[in-house]
């Protein structure tokens, strides 16, 4: 199954990047997402990594159980699907590069509304108020997770926008992708993104996964709420660069 031991090492990094992701450190995430297109192909790595997404999150939600509610990912859940139909639509339209460049962007400009939060503080809390930015953040994250598993940055983003407690915005957080997950499940078998050999290969990596979620659930008591958004923005800003300009990092 792994005829290679590099490859393996790489693909076990990847699994405790998701792990980490999935107890805080959400912006680790795109480093699971080049790691595991590296290695398989950007579309083929989607169906791929979502089963241990799913891992991920059950592991998780126990920690995060008291933190948050379901009610804020019941208002997102509306837009969020009309992201997944229209990147389930996509995947099958566009290559590997035109998905890379259309969640870049999506990251980027979630970065650039943080920008905004921070120079115009009262003209950014009335548009975070708004039901258009909560819509639109929801849509980019549903299309985003649907084409590359990569809408960990785009969800934390709009939810600091809210100016929540680390701990909720956590909470609120895993329980949005736990469902999104489930839900994405059957679109990612009709696309045959999973089957078999994908399920076995998962198999082999959930171990990472288990160690990324531990040490995740650790640390991210112990980082400081302003450390933390700091980390977020700074994950997502590089990661939505790398998303960009693929081509020009992998010289």
């Amino acid at each position: 199954m792994w005829e290679d031991p590099s490859m393996f090492g790489r693909a076990c990094i990847a699994a405790v990047c998701v792990g980490l992701a999935k107890a805080g450190f959400s912006g680790i995430s795109l480093i699971s997402v080049f790691l595991f297109a590296d290695l398989f192909g950007a579309k083929h790595s989607v169906g791929l990594v979502l089963p241990l997404l799913i891992v991920a999150d059950l592991l998780a939600y126990p920690a995060f159980r008291e933190h948050g509610s379901w009610k804020p990912v019941w208002r997102l859940l509306g837009p969020a699907l009309l992201g997944l139909a229209a990147g389930w639509f996509l995947l099958g339209k566009i290559d590997d590069q035109q998905a890379r460049w259309a969640i870049g962007g999506s990251i980027l400009l979630m970065v650039a509304v943080q920008g905004l939060r921070s120079w115009k503080q009262e003209a950014f809390a009335r548009m975070a108020e708004s039901a258009g930015f909560g819509n639109a953040s929801a849509v980019c994250g549903g299309v985003a997770t649907m084409l590359a598993n990569a809408a960990g940055p785009v969800i934390q983003l709009y939810l600091i926008s809210k100016r929540l407690p680390k701990m909720e915005l956590l909470g609120i957080s895993l329980r949005f992708f736990l469902l999104i997950n489930l839900i994405k499940l059957p679109l990612n078998f009709q696309l045959n993104l999973i089957n078999r050999e994908t399920l076995l290969l998962n198999a082999t990596l959930i171990p990472g996964v288990l160690v990324g979620v531990y040490c995740g659930r650790y640390l991210v008591k112990k980082v400081p709420q302003r450390l933390f958004e700091i980390l977020v923005l700074t994950f997502s800003t590089v990661a939505g660069l790398k998303l960009c300009f693929f081509w020009f990092f992998a010289q």
